[in-house]
């Protein structure tokens, strides 16, 4: 069985001004053609689809395009991000043809979707989490955690991290009502955390997992897709802050003891987890690149009662967590990261992952940061930066009319940064009996690192005495 993973495409979003539709759109070309070379069973598109919940229409046709290129050559199971609209990107799933699956609604998320191989065998069994916010999560999963598992929620359970402006009455956990009325008691809330609701969400899959591979005589490998942060991803500047309570990761453990499932071992575990989210390809976890010194990040609760350990369920003692990254560089601190954007190939057997690889995604567009004084800039030593998207880092002096300067050097010039030297700190008081001239002055020498000459003066002094005629003509 082979898999094709792939997340965080962010359709609709620009870099520093510029419009990404033609990058886009070469890396769906780029796409499709993997999916033919290499044989693709299926591809797992795992949230950030479009990069805000009302995307442009030249967004919205490109990814219709897509799915359509893709489900005439293979299965696609799509979920939303925390970018994305899950109502609007999961409108008429139901309906969708048999080689396209949206899972966009958190009470679907424990329905296995069996994927054939290319005999039409049953070869693989994924799970598809939509992002889950735990502001909504945590009054979604309590009902479906009672009705399919008999796990019930104590009452008051999440009353300490109710969302603000909720004031619990002490009896019955709702509040109180005009004229005196008491409202109708609130069902019980997982506690608002990303580690409770995606917890809950796994104790769901794994008795879904275990109703699905039993009575099988050969075992069945499984995925999971998950958008979250995991502890000991790294993240990049262009990922948007999904904090909740001050907290935004999740710890990598839940997914190999299914959130503190006691059918953790009963299940048979999960093989590989498809995460997006983070922009940076990566592999996390503590087996394989995890920090266990950053568990401590994260503080939530399983499962009611559930034991803090559990036994890992697939071979090799847990699953594979994975971010493929974002196809495109979208902030400069991704394009200037060692390893290259990149989808997710692997291959899986009855006894897991067997293969996987990083396939490189053809860069478009080059990005680059270059730095250095301005002489440096200008000299022949970045010559190669000169056909890029570049971030220029200014070091020293600043001379006038510098953006221009460079904007002539760079045409792909999209960001600037000077940074002055270190300067011993000093005080200018500005007072009514100040000369402003000098406080300008001052201020130009601080900012720009060297006093202003004479041209500057004069222009300096043109300007503060029109500004002072201009004021003595309104009076």
């Amino acid at each position: 069985m082979r898999i094709l993973h792939t997340s965080d495409w962010h359709l609709g979003r620009t870099f520093h001004g510029r419009l990404l539709g033609e990058d886009h759109a070469a890396f769906a070309d780029h796409l499709v053609d993997l999916v033919r070379t290499e044989s693709v069973d299926a591809v797992l598109v795992c949230g950030d689809v479009y990069d805000r919940a009302i995307p442009p229409n030249d967004a919205v046709a490109l990814l219709d395009e897509t799915l359509r290129r893709l489900s005439e050559r293979t299965r696609v199971v799509l979920t939303p991000g925390n970018h994305d609209s899950a109502r609007r990107l999961g409108f008429a799933a139901d309906l969708m043809r048999e080689g396209l699956v949206i899972r966009a609604r958190t009470a679907g998320l424990d329905r296995g979707i069996i994927l054939p191989d290319s005999q039409g065998r049953e070869a693989a069994v994924v799970h598809a989490l939509p992002y889950l916010d735990p502001d909504a999560a945590r009054e979604i999963l309590p009902p479906l955690l009672q009705e399919r598992l008999g796990e019930v929620v104590p009452a008051g359970r999440g009353a300490d991290q109710d969302a603000p402006g909720e004031q619990g009455h002490p009896a019955t956990g709702g509040s109180r009502a005009g004229g005196g009325a008491e409202a109708a008691p609130r069902a019980p809330l997982l506690p608002r955390s990303h580690e409770a609701v995606v917890s809950a969400a796994l104790r769901l899959v794994a008795a879904d997992l275990r109703r699905v591979r039993r009575g099988r005589s050969r075992r069945l490998p499984s995925l999971l897709m998950a958008h979250a942060f995991v502890v000991g991803g790294r993240a990049s500047e262009s990922e948007r802050d999904i904090r909740v309570g001050g907290v935004d990761c999740v710890p990598s453990e839940i997914f190999t003891t299914m959130g503190g499932s006691p059918l953790a071992s009963q299940c048979g575990g999960l093989d590989y987890v498809a995460l997006g989210h983070l922009h940076r390809p990566q592999e996390v976890g503590p087996h394989r690149g995890g920090k266990r010194g950053e568990q401590d990040q994260c503080t939530g609760t399983g499962a009611p009662g559930a034991p803090g350990g559990g036994t890992p369920g697939a071979p090799g003692g847990g699953p594979r967590l994975v971010y493929c990254g974002s196809p495109l560089p979208f902030s400069f601190d991704e394009a200037e990261d060692a390893r290259p954007k990149s989808s997710v190939l692997l291959d899986l057997s009855a006894d897991g992952v067997t293969s996987l690889e990083r396939i490189a995604v053809p860069v478009h567009h080059r990005v680059r940061t270059v730095e250095g004084t301005m002489t440096e800039l200008l000299s022949g030593a970045f010559d190669d930066a000169r056909d890029a998207w570049v971030r220029v880092v200014l070091h020293g002096r600043r001379p006038p009319g510098v953006l221009a300067v460079l904007k002539d050097r760079f045409p792909g010039l999209l960001a600037f940064h000077h940074q002055a030297p270190c300067q011993p700190g000093r005080q200018v008081a500005v007072t009514a009996a100040a000369d402003p001239l000098r406080i300008a002055e001052d201020f130009l020498d601080d900012v720009g690192a060297h006093p202003p000459g004479d041209a500057e003066r004069a222009v300096l002094r043109q300007a503060y005495e029109s500004a002072l005629a201009a004021q003595r003509s309104e009076r």
